[in-house]
């Protein structure tokens, strides 16, 4: 609009020196110059007569789509908003106004013209202003149907009471269907001795695929040099190449780990030319693989389908098996693909290679009567086994830390809820002995022989703060990680406060993930002693109960009680702990975000028991900022909802109560109020919730550690869906005790 009222000022300004020039230019020129772009055609005007006066009747420009508006269009002439010039190739050329007589040196109805000429420019800037609401309407409802296309949920039309009704009846359905094909396997026998299944039948495991080489525009550089490796190096090179992005590329020992192993792959020829992993470059192998990764974020719907039904085709052939003759899902059907062992923390193996496994390293496990599964093609297993004690279907042992690793059923199988029942009823006859177990090891702690005494010291950590035993392990085989057996010297500090008279002990070790385990605690005078005892003529490194094992311990528990393990200490303590906090913080009066809110805590006081900590979520602060924000609007939706009830109040009290609509808009006006402080309450307690949970790990206890049938009991008393407790999966895993459970369980 400026640059175009500017060519108009200039053209005034030469307007009276050229204007013969211009009609010529006028005559000639034609529609034949370019035009400017503009998304509009050019207004028409007529004039009319009301009243004696002249009017000019506006017709509304058409206005393009967007597209149209955002390409050139030679086909159509356009003009600028200016009412005397238009823009050409060739400079300005003037525009005649219909009933305007061709301008000479003079005529005699210059006012008038002019007159017409300002009414037009101001009813042209009018259709202007009409054009541009216009346009701006057509973008939003353009925005609008492309979000529209994007969220096919916003165009659902809205549903009737009776589709509701009947949506809801078919999911009914479906769940009772589910609940009827579901294997009940907690209502049927147990097999004795030992036995585990009777019939078991599936495919074996699925291989990952074979190493694909790197194309031809793809190298990889060696001092500068491009090298042609073999493929057994390639493809550990590949490993390399994909972790550049990562930190564990980086570490010193994880990069000489690599390297020993990496050139263990490599032909003669090249470990006489590959020897400083600094001057190796794997850039164009590290794009290669980043671009892989953006191709398949970016993949079309049907690319994602095509990919979906191909990853689908191998669960149904290999995912499941017949246990006894009922289908089961398998957990881990996929041996892991080779790659470079990462471990957890500052594992010193980290950076060594994940050899591939072959069918030949596998050993299959079924039933006789069973079709043994086909190997893939040119391979043989490495044994077939029909051992119906065990519930694993394949095993192979990994070549990192030589540990054995296992195919086994899904979570919610009949073998892992059975193990979960077993493992949760030894836990609970615990309740029974426990008393007892405690006055002997606090005996123990006055015994002559120093291995009592450490044993007794040890049950002590183990049952007072829910310490793992620790297992034994070879030197360099794991992280330094350690349990309550393998505690160090370094890992204790004893404070002895002579004022309140405590004895408190600082634990600083690496549990188990090599997550670090701080606490500081309170003990009893006869255990600081015996550890003052222990710490004697002793170096930081050395072992504080250098006369106790995990195999010497358990073995004592287990002659207490029949099963009893330092795990099954964990899990008692756990569980009991759990039912303990529900009873003092839950009240079957509150709400139910309330309520959830009271088993969270309760989970909570579980997993710092346990130490399941975790590092707070990258996300959390914005989430946070975000669900803030909510409460805040609801805040001052809730204030805008109290101010409109006591006006209704006001103005029912003015005109009389007796008003039933008034009345009715009060009662309306009182439900909104009380509609928005349920939602408030419900947002702050969510905010509360997160915050003590942000580096707490809930999870780990709940399927691990807690007995379900504890939280079953609690949903059923205190009138909670277990829904709000356990999720899908979860739900599936413990079926046993959904079903089973009755709102008086008492651990």
């Amino acid at each position: 609009m400026g640059r175009e009222k500017e060519a108009k000022g200039d053209g005034k300004a030469k307007h009276k020196a050229t204007k013969l020039k211009r009609l010529s230019d006028h005559e000639s020129a034609g529609a034949g110059g370019d035009t400017l772009k503009n998304s509009t055609k050019p207004t028409k005007s007529t004039e009319k007569t009301v009243n004696g006066k002249s009017h000019k009747k506006v017709k509304t420009p058409k206005t393009e789509t967007l597209e149209s508006a955002n390409k050139p269009n030679k086909s159509v002439k356009e003009e600028p908003e200016d009412e005397d010039f238009t823009v050409t190739k060739k400079g300005l050329k003037r525009k005649r106004i219909k009933d305007e007589p061709m301008e000479g040196p003079s005529h005699s109805s210059a006012t008038p013209v002019s007159k017409k000429k300002n009414k037009q420019h101001e009813q042209e800037d009018e259709s202007d202003e009409e054009a541009q609401k216009k346009k701006s309407k057509k973008r939003k409802e353009k925005t609008v149907k492309k979000e529209e296309e994007e969220h096919p949920v916003s165009k659902k039309p809205k549903r009737t009471k009776e589709e509701i009704e009947e949506a809801r009846q078919l999911k009914i359905k479906k769940k009772e269907e589910e609940e009827q094909n579901r294997w009940r396997w907690w209502e049927e026998e147990k097999y004795e001795d030992g036995v585990k299944w009777k019939f078991l039948e599936h495919k074996g495991p699925y291989f990952p695929p074979e190493y694909q080489p790197l194309p031809d525009n793809v190298n990889f550089y060696y001092d500068g040099k491009k090298v042609k490796l073999s493929l057994a190096a390639e493809e550990v090179a590949l490993f390399f190449a994909q972790m550049l992005d990562h930190e564990y590329t980086t570490k010193k020992v994880f990069r000489e780990n690599f390297f020993i192993d990496w050139r263990k792959e490599m032909t003669h020829e090249e470990m006489l030319l590959i020897q400083d992993l600094d001057k190796c470059d794997f850039g164009e192998i590290h794009a290669m693989h980043k671009a892989k990764v953006e191709a398949r974020k970016n993949m079309t719907k049907e690319e994602k389908l095509v990919l979906k039904e191909a990853n689908q085709k191998i669960v149904d052939e290999y995912g499941f098996c017949l246990l006894d003759h009922h289908k089961e899902r398998i957990g881990n059907f996929k041996i892991e693909p080779p790659g470079l062992f990462r471990g957890r923390g500052e594992h010193p193996k980290q950076g060594m290679l994940k050899k591939r496994i072959q069918p030949e390293d596998v050993i299959i496990n079924c039933s006789k009567e069973s079709c043994v599964p086909v190997p893939p093609a040119g391979h043989h297993w490495k044994e077939v086994r029909h051992d119906n004690t065990v519930t694993w279907l394949a095993s192979w042992t990994e070549n990192i830390q030589g540990s054995i690793k296992y195919i086994m059923l899904n979570a919610n199988s009949k073998l892992k809820g059975e193990k979960d029942w077993e493992k949760y009823e030894v836990a609970r006859k615990l309740k029974t002995c426990v008393d007892n177990i405690r006055n002997q090891y606090l005996h123990d702690l006055k015994s002559k022989e120093m291995g009592t005494r450490q044993r007794a010291v040890a049950l002590y950590f183990i049952d007072k703060l829910a310490l793992r035993a620790g297992n034994e392990k070879e030197e360099g085989e794991t992280a330094d990680t350690v349990g309550c057996c393998s505690l160090r010297v370094e890992h204790i500090t004893l404070h002895e406060q002579l004022e309140g008279n405590e004895c408190v002990v600082e634990f600083d070790f690496l549990g188990k993930d090599s997550i670090r385990y701080y606490n500081k605690v309170p003990v009893i005078r006869k255990v600081f002693k015996n550890l003052k005892l222990f710490l004697e003529n002793k170096q930081p490194g050395d072992d504080l109960f250098d006369r106790l094992n995990t195999h010497t311990l358990n073995k004592h528990l287990s002659s207490l009680m029949p099963g009893l393990t330092a795990k099954v200490f964990r899990t008692y303590n756990a569980s009991i702990t759990l039912q303990q906090q529900l009873k003092e913080l839950t009240n079957k009066s509150d709400n139910v975000a309330e309520k959830l809110l009271s088993y969270n805590r309760a989970n909570r006081a579980v997993a710092i028991l346990c130490n399941h900590q975790r590092a707070p979520p990258k996300t959390f602060e914005q989430s946070m900022a975000n669900l803030q924000a909510k409460i805040d609007a609801r805040k001052e939706q809730l204030a805008l909802a109290k101010t409109e009830l006591k006006q209704a109040k006001k103005e029912a009290k003015t005109k009389g109560s007796s008003d039933p609509k008034l009345q009715m808009l009060v009662e309306r006006k009182k439900a909104a109020v009380k509609r928005c402080e349920e939602q408030l309450l419900k947002m702050e307690v969510q905010a509360t919730d997160r915050e003590e949970n942000k580096q707490i790990a809930l999870g780990t206890s709940k399927l691990n550690y807690l007995d379900p049938r504890i939280s079953v009991a609690w949903c059923k008393n205190m009138e909670v869906p277990v829904e709000k407790i356990y999720n899908k999966s979860q739900r599936d895993k413990f079926a046993w005790a959904i079903d089973m459970t009755e709102a008086d369980f008492e651990f």
